[in-house]
């Protein structure tokens, strides 16, 4: 059997051909914290209110950088964000701070802002009230006297970005002992102060939680960040080819201020009210249909099990005849083990992101990641399989006169098939486990539910994607158990 080089190449574009458009709708995302799934719920129910054309929610995408890169390549058309991280993070141009300025410096890349909502949602640190009040903390400048008893916790994005820790701590002249200081997911920063496993987080200004938690906000006193404004953020073409979406969205400039959005916020984080009726009830919206908690479980399942068999699929065809080749050639078997291994060694959401530029948001870079870290279990264990014949066994059929196609497909393959499905059970099981994480570029299944409930800190909504979740991978392997004692002959699975 010869193994066609471009093979690869070739089914992933027949799946997923980069031209491919779903017909005209509009896309809205959101970044992965409860004020953000606020705004964009609501700008999906503005433009829906003004627009017969299709919004497709793809909210909790993750961080800034999966965001922009979403937008810039199409994924998606509006999202909310702030002037202070477009000009720090995005612009790399601190220097920019006012709408125009910045407007001006986001148009070469075809993208263009809204005024602002109305509110300032900057950067601020916070300590326990108790905590204050024992040293004497009214601002960031004091925490300096007590540095050596300080245990931290900041999100990944405040860490890494220049306009959070470590200019913070430069402008301050801190110097927190790198071992006290953790990283970890924002929402979780005050479960850890709630459980005193720390006592400084970083918090958003208009955070529910400060007032829920009865933290002190320490006064920025060296003025270190910057006003981060809420604007909606757009691409150039989806305001030309969309005025009137683009115009409704416009009315809402000044509309938000400091106090209604952290009342919208402690809807979320504290009331547990769901994000459309919150959006709904700010816009006085009317008649909003809330999903019910089975037919959330009922699409996320859908859309799990879409992910999940379709990349599935394609890492059979592609893994078995890499498989073949690997057991056939030495050399070249050696660097397809070698590439299905270092794929493995990517982190899944890196991988995600670094498909972003190619495929947009959504399920097609899913599909394509989901594919590759599936390709491991499938070419090894074909490889293994065939290696593992007894040589006598294809020696007596080639001396029947059996070509060598006829060897693979009534001998080799039938001998190496109680291997080759412990690979594909193996890979179906990573699959599922793994698919949760699809929904950080928008492609939904149980990982929207899990990061949700991460979001707003709800334990009950992350179970309800996790739960599901480990029982479909249970199911898997008790169906591929079953279709193992169906399909292969006893003796074969006595060999296994």
């Amino acid at each position: 059997m010869k193994f066609n080089p471009r093979l690869l190449g070739v089914v992933l574009a027949t799946l997923f051909p980069l031209g491919a458009i779903a017909g005209d709708q509009i896309v809205v995302g959101s970044k992965i914290f409860t004020e953000s799934y606020i705004l964009g719920e609501t700008a999906a129910q503005i433009i829906e209110g003004s627009s017969r054309v299709p919004v497709n929610r793809k909210l909790g995408l993750g961080s800034t950088g999966v965001l922009f890169e979403s937008l810039k390549s199409g994924g998606i058309d509006v999202y909310p964000d702030y002037t202070g991280t477009l000009a720090e993070t995005i612009l790399k141009n601190p220097q920019l701070k006012s709408i125009d300025e910045i407007k001006a410096a986001l148009s070469p890349l075809g993208l263009t802002i809204s005024g602002p909502l109305g509110f300032n949602n900057t950067y601020a640190l916070a300590v326990k009230e108790e905590f204050a009040e024992k040293y004497g903390l009214h601002s960031i400048s004091d925490l300096r006297a007590i540095q050596s008893k300080i245990t931290a916790a900041f999100s990944y994005e405040f860490m890494d970005r220049k306009d959070g820790y470590v200019g913070m701590i430069d402008r301050y002249r801190l110097t927190f002992d790198p071992q006290q200081v953790r990283r970890m997911e924002h929402s979780l920063v005050y479960q850890a102060i709630r459980e005193d496993a720390v006592n400084v987080i970083e918090v958003y200004s208009t955070d529910a939680n400060i007032k829920k938690f009865n933290l002190r906000v320490l006064t920025d006193d060296r003025d270190y960040f910057p006003r981060y404004q809420a604007v909606w953020v757009a691409r150039s073409s989806f305001v030309r080819d969309h005025p009137a979406e683009w115009n409704s969205l416009l009315k809402y400039e000044g509309a938000i201020n400091d106090a209604k959005m952290l009342s919208m916020n402690a809807s979320a984080d504290i009331d547990k009210s769901n994000f459309g009726s919150i959006a709904s009830g700010f816009l006085g919206s009317q008649d909003l249909h809330v999903q019910s908690v089975s037919d959330q479980i009922l699409q996320r399942t859908q859309e799990h099990l879409w992910l999940v068999g379709i990349s599935l699929l394609f890492s059979i065809l592609i893994g078995i005849p890499l498989g073949i080749v690997a057991a056939r050639s030495h050399l070249v078997g050696q660097g397809i083990l070698l590439f299905s291994a270092l794929v493995q060694t990517i982190p899944a959401l890196a991988l995600l992101c670094f498909l972003i530029p190619l495929f947009g948001v959504g399920m097609k870079p899913a599909l394509v990641a989901l594919c590759l870290y599936s390709l491991l279990p499938v070419v090894l264990n074909t490889f293994t399989g065939i290696r593992t014949i007894d040589p006598k066994h294809i020696e007596n059929a080639k001396a029947f006169g059996l070509s060598r196609m006829q060897v693979l497909v009534r001998i080799v393959l039938p001998l190496a098939s109680p291997t080759i499905l412990t690979g594909v059970k193996t890979a179906t099981i990573v699959s599922i486990g793994t698919a949760t994480l699809a929904a950080l570029v928008g492609a939904g299944g149980y990982g929207a539910l899990i990061i949700s409930g991460l979001s707003l800190n709800n334990v009950s909504m992350i179970l309800t994607g996790a739960v599901p979740a480990a029982v479909m991978a249970l199911l898997a392997h008790l169906l591929f158990d079953a279709f193992t004692r169906v399909v292969i002959p006893r003796g074969l699975r006595k060999q296994r």
